[in-house]
């Protein structure tokens, strides 16, 4: 699409007020396109915002072809900054401590037991191991446990990487 002076100060606007939000911020892009340039109405505009904070990279880009809003390039431009927006504050809070990860229960399967030594290994759906101690496992169910058993589990981050708060056999 043709620049325009308008837009472009609206854009240099909402990322100097994602610099006084956020300090942190390195770097960034953002992208204003018009993907489906022949259509000769009902015109959909995409805008992706890419923030580099130490640590880390935060995308925001909505599925422009889904949201009749984004026909409207300022509508597409605040939707896509106010989500940024959110992300940022998220992540402070996350590095700040205030928010606590999701603990919803998981599933897996028993990898490893290490009987004699009080441990054993879960691997997650997503091919990831997660620890357990044997005062984890609910019902002192920790002896019954078999390699291969499927268990639910709620997991936290420990000293060491990954491990589960809570394990209960399901079968």
């Amino acid at each position: 699409m043709a620049p325009s002076d308008a837009l472009e100060a609206r854009v240099r606007e909402r990322a100097d007020k994602l610099d006084r939000l956020n300090q942190d911020i390195i770097g960034g892009r953002i992208v204003v396109d018009m993907p489906q340039r022949r259509r000769r109405k009902g015109k959909i505009f995409q805008v992706q915002v890419d923030i580099t904070v130490p640590g880390s990279e935060l995308v925001v880009s909505r599925d422009h072809l889904l949201n009749h809003a984004h026909a409207d390039i300022y509508a597409a431009i605040e939707g896509a900054f106010d989500a940024m927006e959110r992300r940022l504050v998220e992540r402070s809070r996350e590095m700040q401590g205030e928010v606590k990860r999701d603990l919803k229960p998981e599933r897996g399967i028993v990898n490893a037991l290490f009987r004699e030594e009080g441990y054993g290994f879960i691997v997650t759906r997503d091919s990831r191991e997660v620890y357990f101690h044997k005062n984890s496992v609910l019902g002192d169910a920790f002896d019954r446990l078999r390699p291969g058993a499927e268990v639910r589990f709620s997991e936290e981050e420990g000293e060491k990487g990954p491990q589960a708060s809570t394990v209960q056999s399901l079968t």
